[in-house]
């Protein structure tokens, strides 16, 4: 049993055992995980034609805190608000919204953050959330694996050069130190929650 305690994400310590009570916990943990997620998308930094928001480190700490199910069920409802009209995208409604918009320049990073979630959430789950060590090699993958996601997607549209030079080349820095931030932060608090 204390195998089973050791290895769960950090939300499990907030939610019941069971039933109705349980599933109500877990639908507003999600639906605050997609109000962080818009939030996040909304703030950005621009650096020339290319916006830099907080969406990556948002979506590495939501699968560390909620694990790879709700993680995943948290982004599958994101992308659900967006596909439905909601202007919860980094460029919506300014750039379009709805499925137009998730298929547009973007589309390949939105179905990427989905893969990210799944990874970190995994990690999470296997306790590997307590090392920041651990945690970073599985977000750096995670990182790796929704940037080749929007790279190939980007690269369909307007061809695998342009979508280096402006669809991965200028994030490779932030996202790095986005990576390091919530592997950092995810062990930080499982840190304070034993000595409490």
């Amino acid at each position: 049993m204390a195998i089973a305690t050791t290895m769960r994400p950090l939300v499990s310590l907030t939610l019941p055992e069971r039933g109705a009570a349980r599933l109500a916990t877990q639908l507003f943990l999600a639906l605050a995980g997609t109000l962080l997620l818009t939030l996040s998308a909304k703030t950005k930094v621009v650096l020339g034609p290319v916006d830099i928001s907080l969406q990556t480190l948002a979506v590495l700490l939501i699968a560390s805190a909620f694990g790879l199910r709700l993680a995943v069920a948290t982004l599958l409802l994101y992308l659900a608000e967006g596909a439905f009209g909601l202007p919860v995208f980094q460029g919506t409604p300014e750039k379009g919204i709805g499925i137009a918009y998730m298929l547009g320049s973007t589309g390949g990073y939105l179905a990427g953050f989905v893969v990210m979630a799944a990874i970190a959430g995994w990690a999470a789950d296997r306790g590997w959330d307590r090392s920041p060590f651990k945690l970073f090699g599985a977000m750096l993958t995670a990182e790796v694996l929704m940037m080749a996601m929007g790279f190939a997607w980007l690269a369909m549209l307007i061809g695998p050069e342009k979508s280096w030079q402006f669809g991965v080349l200028p994030f490779i820095v932030g996202d790095l130190i986005k990576v390091a931030l919530a592997a950092s932060l995810v062990p930080a608090v499982w840190a304070l929650v034993k000595r409490g």
